[in-house]
């Protein structure tokens, strides 16, 4: 059976996102989260965070979530990856 990704989408990629305002209000009970290893969190509104596990290594960490913009789940997940991928390279 061969499923069309699009068909689950009701709007497109990342023009799927809410309103800057409205995600801001929906955060704005979350607690800051304060931990002398994170060196790059929520409170920086970057595209990834960045958590110390000792002095030489750091662990970056991105999530990203958007509707399907093609049909094949293979291409997708290339599309998934580089996009998730240039959150991290966004970031210097």
């Amino acid at each position: 059976m061969l499923l069309k990704l699009t068909e689950y989408a009701h709007g497109g990629g990342c023009g799927c996102k809410i309103a800057p305002d409205l995600l801001k209000k929906i955060l704005a009970d979350l607690q800051p989260i304060s931990d002398i290893n994170l060196l790059v969190g929520f409170d920086q509104s970057d595209d990834a965070a960045v958590y110390k596990i000792n002095d030489e290594t750091a662990i970056v960490a991105t999530t990203d979530f958007f509707t399907p913009v093609v049909d094949d789940p293979f291409t997708f997940g290339q599309i998934a990856a580089t996009n998730a991928f240039s959150d991290v390279y966004a970031m210097g």
